[in-house]
């Protein structure tokens, strides 16, 4: 048994390399799509022909890439929640964690937003899925704020456009361009959360007047 365990750690180890190969040769001019799984072996250490013991083709390693990114990204927005309750704002915390996640991540993210667009109905679809997951997470967060679902969803949806819009515009930016940026966006969030909110309060007023929205 212990044999086969450390023949298993290795496998993992390698596959681990190859998803890690094929995002550092990602860049702003360079895609996914126009990687070699030489290249990528190449660059993990291994022969071509190992490739295949750990995906069935270039495609299935892009899948993967695109699974591990929306994860990661996910994962990191849990974390600015927790943040929140010690730095209070929520907009600010959620922003400046994107932000981070943008800096230290960019070509996960590159990845993310290339092939939301691209020309694989696969990629795209995995892209989407991701989107959605973000999407349905801070819908449940907001549910919690009082807002019904389908105004949570709405307002949820929303906000993840404007974000991954302005995480495209932040990965060709300097440091203080970046900063700027998160600024406006941060602004521009808080905007759509107050109009939401009085919004929501409207409503509630034309149903106690038996008025119409």
């Amino acid at each position: 048994m212990k044999p086969m365990g450390i023949r298993a750690q290795q496998k993992e180890k390698t596959r681990r390399s190859l998803i890690d190969a094929a995002f550092s040769q990602l860049s702003a001019d360079r895609s996914f799509s126009n990687l070699s799984l030489r290249e990528v072996a190449r660059e993990a250490g291994i022969a071509p022909t190992s490739f295949y013991r750990h995906f069935k083709d270039m495609d299935e390693l892009g899948l993967t890439m695109v699974d591990e990114g929306g994860l990661l990204l996910r994962q990191l927005m849990r974390q600015a929640r927790q943040r929140i309750a010690k730095e209070g704002s929520v907009i600010r915390t959620s922003v400046e964690t994107f932000m981070e996640f943008i800096e230290s991540s960019p070509n996960v993210f590159r990845l993310l937003l290339r092939e939301r667009s691209g020309t694989s109905f696969e990629f795209r679809a995995a892209v989407a899925r991701e989107i959605q997951h973000f999407s349905a997470e801070l819908t449940e967060y907001l549910i919690t704020t009082g807002m019904t679902r389908d105004e949570a969803f709405t307002q949820a949806e929303a906000s993840v456009i404007l974000v991954f819009n302005s995480g495209a515009e932040a990965l060709d930016l300097d440091r203080r361009q970046r900063d700027e940026l998160a600024d406006r966006l941060i602004m521009q969030l808080r905007m759509m959360a107050k109009g939401a909110f009085w919004y929501r309060k409207e409503r509630e007023r034309n149903r106690l007047k038996g008025g119409i929205e």
